[in-house]
């Protein structure tokens, strides 16, 4: 198993996370240049649109009764912030280099909490030491973290600032592939007002798997999300927030990702809460298995997923669980993938015993796990 995890990253989709504008070493956050310029892009095809003797008309986002891109616009202006982080990392020597970026927030409550990105709040490997959040009407106010959830990229700040305008949550478990979509936020950390980007939804129930974890149910779109988007919301046509931008496919056209509001809500409100995620705690190191990797790794089934490292005395230890095992069942619930391991876990608590469904070869076994705590990382 170690081979296996050694090649995880060629063996899987990777997924670039947008995380902020850009992170920079020397401590002032900026844009970061990809390949082709976006902003060389822009200027390209103004020209060529300025040089055409033909007018272009773009059509206006509205359907079943909708609202257009300009109402939708307007409707969410206020509830979206920018979001600012400062901290540091540390080089291979040690030393600690000043860095930051900048992301995007939504309003959630008139209490001053904000719905962004797990990794919008952090600096490299850490927590930002200092999180500054620009209000629509252009205040700027300290933020605190209430809570983060490093499985499902999410992250609740919270700010002191009077007359606020949360968005209006809407239900992503409605969705049509096809539906009229809109994302907003702070692309490449362009000065002014949120970038206002419009597409369809373009697929439901994706898995974006960036390793350690995997979220599931995620809302695949091309309307255009780019770094400094992270955090932001996608909105339909009622300009209800069915999902949180968080990630593209690094070369790809047109390909973003959202978490859905159905993940979102709840995750949301238990980091308000209880400033955490309790999850009961396996104990394992996974890897999602395919028919491909099933093959690549003489494994006798290729479905579930496969155990590469098993925490010395966790409860997976204690119930003689190997590295090498591929789990396909917890609690009566078929497991493919880590975002469905993770989702059973989040249904129990600490002290729960579940039966535990797994290869070992060729051969079946079921064990009783009693679950733990998930200790402090």
């Amino acid at each position: 198993m170690t081979s296996l995890r050694r090649t995880l990253a060629s063996s899987l989709l990777v997924l670039l996370l947008v995380a902020g504008a850009a992170c920079s070493s020397s401590g002032t956050s900026g844009t970061s240049t990809p390949a082709t310029t976006p902003a060389a892009s822009a200027t390209a095809a103004a020209t060529r649109t300025s040089a055409s003797s033909t007018p272009v008309t773009v059509p206006v986002l509205q359907s079943q009764g909708g609202l257009t891109t300009v109402q939708i616009a307007k409707k969410l202006a206020p509830s979206i912030v920018r979001v600012q982080t400062e901290g540091a990392t540390l080089d291979i020597f040690g030393r600690s280099i000043p860095g930051g970026g900048v992301g995007t927030g939504v309003i959630y409550d008139t209490q001053g909490h904000i719905v962004t990105n797990n990794h919008v709040v952090m600096v490299g490997n850490r927590v930002a030491s200092r999180i500054t959040v620009t209000l629509s009407d252009q205040r700027t106010v300290p933020a605190t973290l209430v809570g983060r959830d490093a499985p499902t990229d999410l992250a609740v700040l919270k700010i002191d600032a009077s007359n606020l305008t949360p968005a209006t949550f809407g239900d992503s478990n409605a969705l049509q592939v096809g539906q009229d979509v809109v994302a907003i936020g702070f692309a490449l950390d362009l000065q002014g007002a949120p970038t206002v980007t419009r597409g369809v939804i373009s697929a439901l129930g994706r898995t974006i798997d960036e390793q350690p974890y995997t979220i599931n149910n995620a809302i695949q779109t091309d309307a255009g999300i780019n770094p400094g988007n992270s955090g932001g919301p996608l909105v339909d046509a009622e300009g209800r927030v069915v999902g949180i931008n968080t990630a593209i496919i690094q070369g790809a056209q047109s390909i973003g990702f959202s978490i859905s509001s159905a993940l979102v809500q709840p995750t949301v409100q238990a980091l308000i809460k209880y400033g955490k995620i309790d999850r009961a705690y396996l104990g394992v190191g996974t890897i999602d298995v395919n028919a491909s990797v099933a093959q690549n790794f003489g494994l006798s089934v290729d479905h579930g997923v496969a155990v590469t490292q098993v925490g010395a005395g966790s409860p997976a230890d204690n119930a003689g669980l190997q590295e090498g095992d591929v789990i396909v069942k917890i609690a009566g619930q078929d497991v493919t993938n880590n975002g469905q391991l993770l989702a059973v876990l989040a249904k129990h608590k600490a002290g729960d015993t579940v039966p535990v469904e797994f290869y070992r070869g060729s051969t079946k076994k079921t064990v009783d796990v009693t679950l733990g705590t998930r200790p402090n990382s």
